[in-house]
C-alpha cells in the first residue's frame, strides 16, 4: 500500500520515535533532498521536530530511516513514481491518525451513501417488478375503467357546472373591493360582504355534491377547487383590508409605512386578481416573481411524467389496493390481529400511491402550471422526508398551505394576544375542517375520521418535539412520522371510510 501522506497531513500530531540504526548516507541523502527545510537529527534515544517554513505548519519529525522513507515516498510521487527504492518500504508508518469505520455511530451522516442509495433503487424495482409479475399471474388483470370513467361519472353534470360557476364568487370579491377603493361603502359592510361570499364559495358546492349521487373522483375534485378558492378568497380579503389599513396609517402619518417587505400599494386590479386565481399560491399579492420565458421542451417533458405516474397510481390502486380493502373487514368491529394484518399490507401500496400524488400534484403539476404562466416562486415543497417532528413535517411538506395559515391565521392570532399554543390548535382545527369536507362530503357521510386524524397531530407535535429534545442529533421523530403517517394513519382512515361506506350502502339499498 501506498502511503502518500504530506508533512502537512501529518504535522503538528505525533512525534515518532524509533530505536533503529541508521547510516550516515541516509541522513547525507535525507538532507540534500530537502534545502529549504532545517532537520535536526537526534539520536535513537531522543525525539526530533523540525519547522517547515514553507507552510507554516509544525510536522512531526520521525527518526532514520522512517524520515527518509517518508520523504522518498512523497519525492516519488512528486517525480512520477521515478524512485521507486524509497516508496514502500516497510518501516513507513501505516497508521498515523485517529479515524472512524465509514459505518460507526459517529460517522455515518458525514459520508456519502450515494452507492447504498442507488442499490436501494435497484432492489426496490427489482423486487416490485417481481411482485407485480406475481400478482398478475395468480390474480389476472384488475383493473377496471370503472373507478375512473363510468357511466356515473357521465351523470355527474351538475358538479362540472358547479366548477364553471365557481369564478363568480372572485369576481364578487373584486366587485366589493373596487366599491371599498372608491369608498362607496364603509369597512363593516365590506369585511361583511367577504364574509358571505366566501361562505357561500364553499357551501355551495357542498350541496351541489350532497344532492347528486356523484362518483367519489368526482366530489373530490369539485370539493378541491371550492376548498382553493375559499382560501384565496380570504387571503384576497385580508390582504387588501391590510393595505388599506397602511395606506391610512400612511395618512396619518404612521411609523407603520416605513417598515421593509411592506408593500403600501394599494390598487384594486382586476389583471391582479385574475392571475392570483390561477397562479400556483394561496396568497395575495399585487405582483409576483416572473420568469423570463417559457420552456416549452421542459412542459412537455413534465406532462409526459404527469401522464406516467397518474398511470401507476391508477394501476396501484386498482391491482392492489382494492383488492385488500375489499377482502377486509372493519378495523374497528373485527378481528383485532386480522385488522392489524390489513392495514400493514395495504401500508406498502398505499404509500406508493401517496408518493405518486406528491410527486404528480406538488411537483409536476404546479411546476407546470408555474412555467406556463411564468410563476417565479416555486417553492410548493421542502425536504418534508428529513423531518424530525411532526410540526415540522407540516411545515414542509405542503408550502403554499403553509404560507396561507401562517400569514392568515397563526400570526394573525399572535397579533390579538392569543397564546402561540391555542395559535397553532386553531391553524390545525382549520385544516381538520377542509380534511373533513373533501373527504366526508363526496362520500356522503360525516364520520370524522379525517377530522381526528388531523386533529391528532397536535400530541404527536408535542411528543415528537420531546423526543427530539430528548434524543439529540437522532430521527426518532422522523421514524414516528413515518409510521403515524403511512404505516399506521393512512391506512387505517382507508379501511375506515370504506367499510362505513360501504354500510351506509347496505343500509340505503
Amino acid at each position: 500500500m501506498v502511503i502518500s501522506d504530506s508533512l502537512e497531513s501529518i504535522g503538528g500530531a505525533v512525534s515518532t520515535t524509533t530505536t533503529t540504526t541508521t547510516t550516515d548516507s541516509d541522513h547525507n541523502f535525507s538532507l540534500r533532498k530537502r534545502p529549504g527545510a532545517t532537520a535536526v537529527l537526534a539520536t535513537s534515544d531522543s525525539n526530533a521536530t523540525e519547522l517547515d517554513n514553507s507552510t507554516n505548519v509544525d510536522a512531526a519529525a520521525v527518526e532514520g530511516p522512517t524520515e527518509s522513507a517518508n520523504f522518498a515516498t512523497r519525492n516519488a510521487e512528486n517525480h512520477g513514481g521515478q524512485d521507486a527504492r524509497f516508496a514502500y518500504r516497510p518501516s513507513v508508518p501505516a497508521h498515523r491518525k485517529i479515524k472512524e469505520s465509514p459505518l460507526s455511530s459517529d460517522a455515518i451522516f458525514k459520508q456519502s451513501h450515494a452507492g447504498l442509495f442507488n442499490l436501494c433503487i435497484v432492489v426496490l424495482v427489482a423486487v416490485n417488478s417481481r411482485l407485480i409479475i406475481e400478482n398478475i399471474m395468480k390474480y389476472g388483470w384488475l383493473i377496471k375503467t370503472g373507478f375512473w370513467f363510468s357511466s356515473k361519472s357521465l351523470s355527474d353534470w351538475p358538479l362540472f357546472m358547479c366548477c364553471l360557476t365557481l369564478p363568480v364568487f372572485p369576481f364578487a370579491a373584486f366587485i366589493v373591493e373596487k366599491l371599498a377603493q372608491q369608498k362607496c361603502i364603509s369597512e363593516p359592510v365590506v369585511v361583511s360582504l367577504h364574509v358571505i361570499i366566501s361562505t357561500v364559495a364553499v357551501l355551495y358546492p357542498v350541496f351541489v355534491i350532497l344532492g347528486c349521487d356523484s362518483a367519489f373522483v368526482s366530489g373530490v375534485t369539485l370539493m378541491l377547487f371550492a376548498c382553493i378558492v375559499w382560501l384565496k378568497l380570504v387571503s384576497y380579503a385580508h390582504t387588501n383590508y391590510d393595505m388599506r389599513s397602511i395606506n391610512k396609517s400612511v395618512d396619518k402619518g404612521d411609523a407603520l409605512s416605513g417598515s421593509p417587505n411592506v408593500d403600501c400599494s394599494y390598487d384594486v386590479s382586476f389583471k391582479s386578481l385574475a392571475y392570483f386565481m390561477v397562479a400556483p399560491t394561496l396568497c395575495y399579492q399585487p405582483s409576483y416573481p416572473r420568469t423570463a420565458y417559457i420552456r416549452k421542451g421542459w412542459v412537455v417533458r413534465q406532462f409526459v411524467k404527469l401522464i406516467i405516474f397518474t398511470g401507476v397510481m391508477g394501476f396501484i390502486i386498482e391491482q392492489y389496493i382494492n383488492p385488500i380493502v375489499q377482502n377486509s373487514q372493519h378495523p374497528l368491529k373485527g378481528n383485532f390481529l386480522y385488522a392489524i394484518e390489513r392495514v400493514l399490507k395495504l401500508s406498502v401500496p398505499n404509500l406508493y400511491v401517496w408518493l405518486c400524488m406528491f410527486y404528480c400534484f406538488f411537483h409536476l403539476w404546479l411546476n407546470i402550471l408555474a412555467e406556463l404562466i411564468r410563476f417565479g416562486d416555486r417553492e410548493f415543497y421542502k425536504d418534508w422526508w428529513n423531518a424530525k417532528t411532526v410540526e415540522e413535517y407540516w411545515r414542509m411538506w405542503n408550502m403554499p398551505v403553509h404560507k396561507w395559515m401562517v400569514r392568515h391565521i397563526y400570526f394573525p392570532c399572535l397579533r390579538h394576544g392569543i397564546p402561540k399554543s391555542v395559535a397553532i390548535v386553531i391553524a390545525f382545527l382549520v385544516s381538520a375542517v377542509f380534511h373533513e369536507l373533501c373527504i366526508a362530503v363526496p362520500c356522503h357521510m360525516f364520520k370524522l375520521w379525517a377530522f381526528i386524524g388531523i386533529m391528532f397531530q397536535v400530541p404527536l407535535v408535542l411528543i415528537t418535539t420531546f423526543l427530539q429534545r430528548r434524543f439529540r442529533n437522532s430521527m426518532v421523530g422522523n421514524m414516528i412520522f413515518w409510521f403515524i403517517f403511512c404505516i399506521f394513519g393512512q391506512p387505517m382512515c382507508v379501511l375506515l371510510y370504506y367499510h362505513d361506506l360501504m354500510n351506509r350502502g347496505g343500509k340505503t339499498e
